[in-house]
């Protein structure tokens, strides 16, 4: 059994999707990112950088006590080699499905998670910063649009893999990140397949179920974007 400490983020969209696609029996914990739930003690000891998601495996393949995890590509990597799926199983075909995970972890997501502050949780207007962060989601969606461009169905090629459920929760908010897939045609044939996936919409009709409302009110941005080194040092 999985043990999933998450919320409903793109972040958070990963864990669910992969542990669907594998069919994993898992238990949900939400942590309630907006009410500041990821700075409890308990949740800290399996997650020091206080940010969903996280695991805890029960039955690691070693045998071994239960083993838990934070960083969602790290999750991701650790449930396929899991599984054996979802990850080829050969050594050019591992790292490119690796590449194309530290492209989103280290591009796509980051980059993709300021254009969504900037553009719709700053308390000001900042036009330099706005235009910084869209421009740049964009670049990254024409990156993977060209990768794609060869014919390719999947990120590592013919088969779906981590790569693609990385990437994917942080291209269903596009609008929001003021992109428009029809720029991108090669990209929008990928997500669109991606999205009749059945374990995709177990994911997604999940989150509604945790978190329907999915808005950030003035608390919660006070708790979302107001932390610095003294949250972390701070005793519980």
């Amino acid at each position: 059994m999985i043990d999933l400490y998450y919320w409903t983020t793109p972040n958070g969209h990963k864990i669910t999707m992969m542990l669907e696609e594998a069919h994993l029996p898992y238990r949900i914990h939400p942590v309630h990112i907006g009410r500041g739930e990821q700075f409890q003690p308990d949740f800290l000891k399996i997650a020091p950088n206080n940010r969903i998601p996280a695991i805890v495996d029960s039955a690691p393949a070693d045998g071994g006590a239960p083993l838990s995890l934070f960083e969602s590509g790290a999750i991701l990597l650790y449930l396929a080699d899991k599984t054996k799926s979802f990850i080829p199983q050969d050594l050019r075909g591992r790292n490119q499905v690796l590449e194309w995970l530290f492209w989103q972890m280290a591009g796509l997501g980051p980059m993709a998670g300021q254009n969504h502050h900037f553009v719709q949780y700053a308390p000001e207007v900042l036009p330099y910063a706005i235009e910084r962060y869209v421009k740049e989601t964009g670049r990254l969606y024409g990156v993977l649009n060209k990768h794609l461009s060869d014919g390719r169905p999947f990120i590592a090629g013919e088969a779906y893999s981590i790569a693609d459920i990385a990437c994917y929760p942080w291209v269903v908010p596009h609008e929001r990140q003021r992109q428009n897939l029809h720029d991108f045609p090669h990209l929008k044939t990928w997500f669109e397949q991606i999205e009749q996936r059945p374990a995709t919409q177990k994911a997604y009709a999940l989150a509604k179920t945790i978190n329907s409302a999915a808005t950030v009110d003035e608390q919660s941005k006070k708790v979302l974007f107001g932390q610095d080194a003294k949250t972390v040092q701070a005793k519980p």
